[in-house]
């Protein structure tokens, strides 16, 4: 998800348009360059850990910092073996760790709590499916393309883990934070409408990235776009089951926050945000449009499915 935010990014735009301010005096724009991604780095660091004070609670600030420092371990391999085919499945690991950090804790602290347990093994599930999903899609095409203008710098390589980091913690924040309250994770009606939306969200995203992916095997579908299943129903429903299984993870921990806990809650949000409005959808439309939008089919797809539901 974060790999586009760095050429199509609607916050690294803004902030490389501050940096530029102070960064008049070097002349060598690789440089320039390299400050600009470092200095981008540590706003990420800390606007997400800034995010991790406010709700008070150390452990969940502990879990943060774990989270950039296994991304950064990782981008050192990385970097020196010139490869981005372990980054996508790093980031599903990063999501167990830190879950599996908080649940451990939060069990030797407070003693076991069904709740917690529930929400770490919906989230675990979540993280070795999109894992494993994306581990072989990158397998078979061999790369990502997008990499190859970043891999041989490395501060705009550190930066794209970096900013995995983020994404990492800020989508699980709302659940970890509630799991490391004092009560931990409630189990009432709210817990079980958000495991019923996480189900629903989780079903819709598998479904989704499984008629695409069987729609790419087919030969005949060469250059062609999928119409079929729950894509005749939306244009992006794998985003559609992102956005809804996050949701549910955050009213799944809603009743366990409390005070400037509620900040945690910007998890669904972000994810929202970062996949409608900067990144996912917004790149894959205008591929999408270079592509086919010649088409008169191509345009009456468009007109009539939604991007998500409406």
């Amino acid at each position: 998800l974060f790999k586009t935010l760095l050429c199509e990014g609607f916050f690294y735009s803004i902030i490389s348009s501050y940096l530029n301010c102070f960064l008049y005096k070097f002349d060598n724009s690789f440089m320039k360059a390299s400050i600009q991604h470092i200095l981008f780095s540590f706003i990420a660091f800390s606007f997400t850990y800034g995010i991790s004070y406010l709700t008070k609670i150390e452990l969940v600030n502990y879990a943060i910092v774990l989270s950039f420092l296994f991304q950064w371990m990782l981008f050192i391999p990385a970097y020196f073996l010139q490869t981005e085919k372990f980054f996508d499945i790093s980031g599903s690991f990063n999501f167990i760790i830190i879950t599996s950090f908080i649940y451990y804790n939060s069990f030797i602290e407070y003693g076991f709590n069904l709740g917690n347990l529930v929400l770490s093994f919906l989230i675990i599930i979540w993280a070795v499916r999109l894992g494993s999903f994306l581990f072989y899609r990158i397998k078979k095409d061999g790369e990502d393309k997008r990499f190859r203008e970043i891999k041989p710098y490395p501060a705009k390589f550190f930066m794209t883990w970096t900013l995995q980091g983020t994404w990492v913690s800020i989508c699980s924040l709302c659940a970890i934070t509630g799991m490391s309250a004092d009560k931990g994770i409630i189990i009432n009606p709210l817990f079980y409408l958000g495991l019923v939306i996480f189900i629903l969200g989780f079903a819709i995203e598998v479904i989704a990235d499984y008629q695409k992916t069987k729609f790419r095997k087919n030969p005949k579908n060469k250059n062609h776009f999928i119409t079929s299943g729950l894509w005749s129903y939306s244009r992006h429903p794998n985003y559609l089951g992102e956005i809804s299984l996050w949701t549910g993870i955050a009213i799944i921990s809603f009743s366990s926050l409390s005070d400037w806990q509620y900040i945690s809650l910007i998890s669904p949000i972000f994810i929202y945000m970062l996949l409608v409005h900067i990144s996912g959808i917004n790149f894959l439309e205008a591929s999408s449009n270079k592509k086919w939008g010649h088409l008169q089919t191509y345009q009456d797809y468009i007109k009539k499915t939604p991007k998500l539901l409406f």
